[in-house]
């Protein structure tokens, strides 16, 4: 295995250093953020054109030295030589054991890397042997990685080489981006096209993506990649794809990334190699053990298990009378000697049984009911993997109420980063403000201050890590559209820091994708930051949610009444009716309100102090409700389905405006999703008020537009073949 490894990385080598970008190439988004386009005169003057690798040669160097070469090739219009010691203005990669005698300064790095743990980074100027350097330091190669992709980063920003200091490491441990890829190629609810991960090919055709991939993925600090679907099959544990694995395997290592896999809870019945899946039965717990070293020997660095267990129909624990920690602990001791972990998702709500018998009387309590009271009980290497919301990625929720509640259990935000429920590749919608908003969700766990970000951090219990469900695929543009990239960006620079702001964020992703020009820079992040807000407007204001299409979550369906779980219909979610609209989780209905901290219960429960985007998530209010703008609740909803529309055009219209400021290629490809997104925004608008016109028999506002189509010409819509189903 090592030695395929060493031919797999220097033909990867060998590749990445043969196929230098060049500025002929068409703009189709492939490059993602990494494209490295030439610098102004003056500020490439100041630029290294010449690197220094000091110490042993590993695969994280290598990938390091390499992407240093590509990316002053691009940036200085000519190859940077490799040197063996130091000249003026050379960029040096040193571990802290490797600072050359001659460093000044070199005691005050060394304190400085102590800080920074194993994938922390500092970049720094400095002088070696008198002579004026860029020093990137760190503790390992990963970290030497990091920091080459932080230090290109801001001179793509347009910082000058003179100016740049940096000093990083991440809060989370675990950074990890969740594939929805199933072993077809297909990817449930990917918009991006087929996965990138080509099985039938694997192991011994590889394609050069999976190290652009990887490239991509290490400029963001992400360290992990779980490579198929939560909802698995038994078939990914057999020999032939765990080989497939370790192929993919290979080529992320030099990057820093570890591969987990997704596990179907019933495998060694389903492969009839176990009488049972009972996590309490000697043989199923034996079964697992021997699985988990068949893969460490393939896998050295097997990262662990993400399982979806007991959710949606999958087999889990509970199908043995047995709950979520007995399952987890039993595969956290088969991966435990091999220093693995277990992801054990908390996305859970009753069986359709419960469901039919009434007893599922609010799907957004049942995480929080199902697992707090496991807190403690589960194995240290078991982190229970926790949606933002406590529904299902909807274009806005409130923050789940689990973070905070369990300071025993380490767990995982999981996000998602395709856009199941706001529009798919179609719909500009950056994510970065719904991260933000989450992550700075005050929990006032114990009274005081304890964000989101906090909990997983282990300021409130222990350190947990983040997850986010993957919106890649095999089109081009990597994510099915240029501004979708952003998506993926801001995640893995969010999963890195929790603490960035949104907007500056989506000025990086915008400068190095476009252009630092200002004129174009300052009305792309306009536009971008306004953007999740209008499709929460045209789709769910006011705390609406899960109004979407059945089966594919495209368009406008709030009338849909007939599906086999009450709570998969959006009616059981809005609850419209002549006397008013949506969902009780007061005391007087779910208390859904009474899973979080008494001060954040306290003021969700009144509508007063509800804030009016989530106000239908936590009441039943009359349509004559008075909103604090004045208007009465059925008028503020029309008002906000028009002001989404309105964004929408808007977003359009500043788009068309930056035509002289974008290549052609891309510019076209956006302008297309903006006026096809502008035209589903009307249809969502004019759908959703002529339901909740029926159901509430009032009148349009004074001045409003009727819709363009009677009620029943959009209960007569359909989408058989929609994507990601």
């Amino acid at each position: 295995m090592q030695g395929l490894f060493g031919r797999l990385w220097a033909a990867l080598l060998l590749g990445m250093l043969l196929c230098l970008p060049t500025h002929a190439a068409a703009e189709d988004g492939y490059q993602l953020w990494l494209r490295y386009q030439p610098l102004p005169d003056a500020q490439r003057a100041q630029v290294a054109d010449s690197i220094l690798v000091l110490g042993a040669d590993s695969p994280a160097k290598g990938a390091a030295r390499a992407e240093l070469q590509r990316g002053l090739h691009g940036l200085l219009g000519k190859a940077p030589g490799i040197v063996a010691k130091a000249r003026a203005n050379s960029v040096v990669l040193a571990r802290g054991a490797e600072l050359p005698a001659g460093l000044d300064a070199a005691s005050a790095v060394r304190e400085q890397l102590g800080k920074l743990g194993d994938e922390g980074y500092l970049v720094r100027r400095a002088k070696l042997d008198g002579l004026p350097v860029t020093l990137v330091a760190a503790n390992t190669d990963t970290g030497l990685l990091y920091g080459s992709f932080a230090w290109l980063r801001e001179l793509q920003l347009g910082t000058g080489a003179d100016r740049v200091a940096l000093a990083s490491k991440p809060a989370l441990p675990l950074r990890v981006l969740n594939h929805w890829d199933n072993l077809d190629r297909s990817v449930e609810r990917g918009y991006a096209g087929q996965s990138i991960w080509n099985w039938w090919e694997l192991p011994h055709i590889i394609d050069p993506r999976y190290t652009d991939y990887a490239r991509a993925n290490a400029s963001l600090g992400i360290n992990g990649t779980v490579l198929n679907n939560v909802n698995s099959k038994a078939e990914v544990l057999g020999a032939p794809f765990i080989a497939k694995a370790a192929a993919i395997a290979d080529v992320l290592r030099p990057y820093g990334i570890r591969v987990y896999l997704s596990v179907r809870w019933s495998t060694p019945l389903e492969m009839k190699q176990t009488k049972t899946a009972d996590p309490l039965d000697p043989e199923v717990a034996a079964w697992w053990k021997n699985k988990a070293d068949e893969i460490y020997r393939t896998i050295p660095d097997f990262g662990g298990f993400l399982v979806k267990a007991n959710s949606e129909g999958q087999p889990g624990p509970q199908d043995y009378r047995r709950n979520h920690a007995d399952g987890a602990n039993m595969l956290a001791r088969a991966v435990a000697p091999h220093k693995g972990i277990v992801m054990w998702r908390a996305f859970v709500y009753a069986s359709p049984e419960e469901s039919k018998a009434g007893k599922a009387h609010d799907r957004a309590v049942e995480g929080y009911d199902q697992f707090i009271p496991l807190d403690g009980k589960f194995d240290d290497n078991v982190l229970v993997q926790v949606k933002n919301g406590a529904i299902d990625f909807q274009p806005r929720e409130p923050a789940h109420p689990m973070f905070g509640a369990m300071p025993k259990t380490p767990l995982i935000m999981e996000f998602q980063i395709t856009k199941e429920y706001l529009g798919f590749a179609t719909h500009l919608a950056y994510l970065g403000p719904m991260f933000q908003e989450t992550l700075e969700f005050d929990t006032r766990i114990g009274g005081s201050k304890v964000t989101v970000a906090d909990t997983i951090q282990g300021k409130q219990g222990r350190v947990g890590g983040i997850a986010g469900v993957a919106n890649i695929g095999a089109s081009r543009s990597w994510s099915g559209s240029i501004f979708d990239q952003s998506n993926w960006y801001v995640y893995g620079r969010m999963a890195w820091d929790q603490g960035l702001d949104s907007r500056a964020v989506a000025r990086e992703w915008a400068a190095q994708t476009f252009s630092p020009e200002p004129k174009l820079l300052d009305p792309v992040v306009n536009i971008m930051m306004r953007s999740r807000e209008a499709v929460v407007d045209y789709m769910t204001p006011l705390g609406l949610n899960h109004v979407m299409g059945s089966s594919h979550h495209h368009g406008p369906a709030p009338w849909v009444d007939n599906l086999e779980r009450a709570d998969w219909n959006p009616i059981y979610y809005h609850r419209a009716a002549r006397d008013g609209i949506g969902f009780d989780r007061t005391a007087s209905g779910s208390n859904a309100v009474a899973q979080y901290a008494p001060e954040v219960a306290r003021r969700f429960a009144d509508p007063k102090t509800t804030p009016p985007e989530l106000l239908l998530w936590f009441h039943r209010l009359p349509w004559d409700y008075r909103m604090p703008s004045g208007r009465t609740l059925w008028e503020e909803l029309v008002t906000r389905y028009d002001h989404g529309v309105a964004e929408a055009a808007a977003m359009q219209a500043e788009w068309q405006g930056l035509k002289p400021f974008v290549d052609a290629e891309r510019f076209a490809d956006t302008a297309q999703r903006l006026a096809q997104q502008h035209v589903e925004a009307q249809w969502w608008r004019d759908a959703s008020i002529a339901y909740f016109q029926d159901r509430s028999g009032l009148p349009l506002p004074a001045g409003v537009r009727k819709p363009a189509h009677s009620l029943e010409h959009y209960k007569s819509i359909r989408f058989p073949y929609a994507p990601g189903i």
